[in-house]
């Protein structure tokens, strides 16, 4: 197996899984309003179902892909659902009413649960030294996800609202069409498990969790740390606008900031940090070093102090590979698809979460404390810096007293 190429492939659809999120974001409101008769409030009532819905497919759908590849392998889930990704930005890009953009975009958060797939194909084809490593590289796949998506919708969107569907349509196709040629299998039939429902939901993939004291540790730190990096998406711009001033190029340059130091630490950084630290200090230190820059954030009182912690928040990036590394190592092989989607769901509930907490932390404390929601958020990760140190210790052997 040609293990580079593979990983390209799976970095290539892992930003695109991102970007059919990130790709919307400039475009979608306003095609929603043009339904709507310009109706402001019930375009904004509208596209928070259309949010709120694809992250609920996202929640149902990755342990059912995640438990399919377990049972039938990785490359026709992956393909597939690459496949059926730019089959429906083609719907998208043409659907004449409201209700079958909505149609759409459901099978978007559905076509677009293969993350799950895709980390279980990286623990398959890489050995537990260099696993960290190669979940960090692809992690870059979420930063330039999050950064070229709404960059690339707002350029395309400015030529054509529905622009933006057609080229991830041809994106999406032609990465399907690469993989067909360049993306082995990675698990072979004797390793394979059998199908089953009670696996392949988001509670009953939760069993595997509670299998192992560690496992369900480490997913609930797994989970308050992406709750808290709902606050950037949720109250970033209207903080930056309230605090600091600052219009839309300010914003766009700063988030393309924190892309650009995300991206260092997790293709550059992991490996030889984790390598050095170890899955367990590396994941306790990425979650310190996150607290850390959430609370300057907070309490920046200007925007050069805000801008001074995006490379320290950037560090937190290590911690995501290192527990992916830990996680993996706890499961058998036949069971790396159905942890990968028991892990996609959890992040999927902190993303259905994150979001009002953070805007109604905003709202309440506004006049007081504006920076109340990365403070909050600094607090959640400390939280799960604890939760990660206890977890995480080393069981004292059979014959010492306990």
């Amino acid at each position: 197996m040609n293990t580079r190429r593979a990983l390209a492939f799976i970095f290539c659809t892992v930003t695109l899984d991102v970007l059919a999120l990130g790709v919307m974001i400039p475009v979608l409101p306003g095609i929603v309003l043009g339904f709507m008769d310009g109706d402001t409030a019930g375009a904004a009532e509208i596209f928070g179902v259309f949010a709120t819905v694809w992250g609920l497919m996202q929640v149902l759908f990755s342990p059912l892909l995640g438990t399919l590849s377990d049972r039938f392998g990785r490359r026709p889930v992956i393909l597939i659902s690459c496949l059926g990704l730019g089959l429906d930005y083609i719907f998208m890009a043409l659907a004449p009413s409201l209700l079958l953009l909505f149609i759409g975009r459901v099978i978007s958060g559905i076509t677009a649960a293969t993350i799950s797939t895709s980390f279980a194909y990286i623990a398959d084809v890489t050995t537990t030294d260099n696993r960290a490593n190669a979940f960090g590289i692809v992690g870059m796949a979420f930063g330039a996800g999050f950064v070229l998506g709404p960059a690339i919708g707002g350029l395309l969107g400015g030529l054509d609202p529905r622009l933006p569907f057609w080229v991830s349509a041809a994106a999406c196709l032609i990465n399907a069409a690469f993989g067909w040629f360049v993306l082995p299998e990675s698990l072979p039939p004797e390793k394979r498990m059998a199908f089953a429902w009670k696996r392949a939901n988001p509670l009953g993939s939760l069993t595997l969790l509670r299998s192992h004291g560690q496992l369900i540790g480490l997913a609930s730190v797994d989970f308050l740390a992406n709750t808290a990096h709902q606050v950037l998406p949720s109250v970033f711009v209207l903080y930056a606008a309230y605090r600091y001033g600052w219009g839309e190029t300010s914003v766009g340059l700063t988030l393309a900031f924190v892309g650009i130091c995300s991206a260092v630490v997790q293709g550059l950084l992991v490996g030889p940090i984790v390598g050095w630290l170890g899955p367990r200090r590396a994941l306790f230190a990425g979650l310190v070093m996150g607290g850390l820059g959430m609370a300057i954030y907070g309490l920046a009182p200007s925007g050069a102090w805000f801008l001074a912690a995006v490379p320290i928040m950037a560090l937190w990036g290590i911690s995501g590979p290192a527990a992916m590394d830990m996680m993996s190592r706890r499961v058998s092989a036949s069971e790396q698809g159905q942890l990968q989607g028991a892990n996609s769901s959890v992040r999927s509930l902190a993303g259905l979460l994150g979001p009002g907490l953070f805007t109604g932390t905003f709202a309440w404390l506004l006049g007081w404390l504006p920076g109340a929601p990365f403070l909050l958020a600094a607090a959640l990760l400390l939280a799960a810096g604890v939760v990660s140190w206890i977890v995480t210790a080393p069981s004292p052997p059979a014959d010492q007293p306990r």
